[in-house]
């Protein structure tokens, strides 16, 4: 049997605000210590985390510090011009970004939405301002409903949302106008378009996980595609392989939501002989960091150290190297509904070993993608980034 790795980004999970963050109005945010000290406790425990050593994490506060870890322990700071999924993930794996990505907080411009209206075909859009998701299609759900014009909005992130009924516009044709869109906002550097599929009547409309990514291509070879072009196999679960336009995916897993992922990861650790299994578990962000939930937040970490549990129970083999980490923060005690610049944790465990270690502050994301790549043979990663997989074995 050959090497294995599994990443698992739970979306959004911020350990503390970066020294640049006040540029971006985060300063003092705490996607993790706010999140459990808003709930105060309320019989959220974290046994798993925490004896993998979470709450030894610098800046840290909110969970208790094991004798022993069990895994090795530190955080990664951010070097890209953004706090978005794209940057986050694409740093993450040796391509971060160096230009800010092209926000609209007025709006997209009216040459843009009149090249998309002729391209998608369609003879306007409702919207077209900044807005949380299900505020917005809550107000225009109905208008939308009557007219069958694509609800379009935008965020603090570089993303142009597109909302439309699954009864009203079916998701085949939703995905076109994404794609439509896709082909217009490369030039303008728009990271991603993003399909906003709901359901159900008004006063009660839900979005659904037939949402896709339609990303612009990372900057610069990843270690995705390295590890795929020296014929490791790459597997993708959730949005990964949306994130990197397919790039260094080809293979990826639908999911609905956090368990299903974490389901689709066991399922992944019996059936796969080695290579890298990528998760990322969305409803951090998508369900609770964006909606201002930290109650939601912090049962959706509890119902994670369940499932860590269970992978680590059944399906894991001596060997494996397994990470934990974020690719942002969204802390849902901040104001606004946006992303928050901060650090993200770093989780290094290698099933079979007992006792971790010390990571410290690592200068970038992309020291966890130098890692994978050394771990899984491909010898020292060329792009930025330091490996710390010879601390995780001494």
């Amino acid at each position: 049997m050959g090497r294995r790795a599994f990443v698992i980004v739970l979306d959004s999970l911020g350990v503390g605000s970066l020294p640049d963050a006040d540029a971006f109005g985060d300063a003092g945010a705490h996607t993790l210590d706010h999140t459990l000290g808003a709930v105060g406790g309320g019989g959220i425990a974290l046994p798993r985390l925490e004896a993998w050593g979470l709450g030894c994490v610098e800046g840290v506060a909110s969970l208790g510090q094991p004798g022993r870890p069990q895994a090795s322990f530190g955080r990664l700071a951010e070097v890209s011009a953004g706090k978005d999924t794209s940057s986050g993930h694409w740093e993450m794996m040796g391509a971060p970004v160096s230009d800010a990505f092209t926000t609209f907080p007025d709006g997209f411009p009216d040459d843009l939405i009149a090249a998309f209206c002729e391209v998608a075909g369609v003879d306007g859009v409702l919207g077209n301002e900044p807005a949380s998701g299900t505020e917005i299609i809550e107000r225009l759900g109905a208008e939308h409903a009557a007219a069958g014009l694509p609800i379009v909005y935008t965020s603090a992130d570089s993303v142009f949302q597109i909302a439309a009924h699954t009864d009203v516009v079916p998701l085949d044709t939703l995905y076109g106008w994404c794609r439509a869109a896709r082909a217009l906002l490369d030039e303008r550097r728009v990271a991603r378009v993003i399909a906003r599929p709901f359901v159900g009547e008004p006063g009660a409309y839900v979005r659904t996980y037939d949402r896709r990514d339609f990303s612009m291509e990372p900057p610069a070879a990843t270690v995705l595609d390295a590890l795929v072009a020296g014929g490791v196999d790459v597997v993708g679960v959730g949005k990964i392989g949306d994130i990197y336009a397919g790039r260094g995916v080809p293979r990826c897993i639908h999911t609905e939501g956090n368990r299903d992922g974490m389901a689709a990861v066991r399922g992944l650790a019996e059936e796969v002989d080695d290579g890298l299994v990528f998760a990322n578990l969305v409803d951090f962000d998508m369900l609770w960091g964006h909606r201002r939930d930290p109650a939601g937040y912090a049962g959706g970490l509890s119902d994670f150290d369940d499932d860590l549990a269970a992978l680590e129970a059944g399906g894991l083999r001596e060997g494996d190297l397994v990470i934990l980490t974020g690719d942002h923060g969204n802390d849902p005690t901040w104001r606004g509904t946006d992303h928050t610049r901060e650090y993200v944790p770093v989780l290094a465990h290698i099933a079979g070993q007992d006792e971790g270690r010390d990571l410290g502050t690592r200068p970038t994301f992309a020291d966890l993608g130098a890692t994978v790549f050394e771990a899984l043979g491909g010898g020292v990663w060329d792009g930025p980034g330091s490996s710390f997989l010879e601390e995780l074995t001494k």
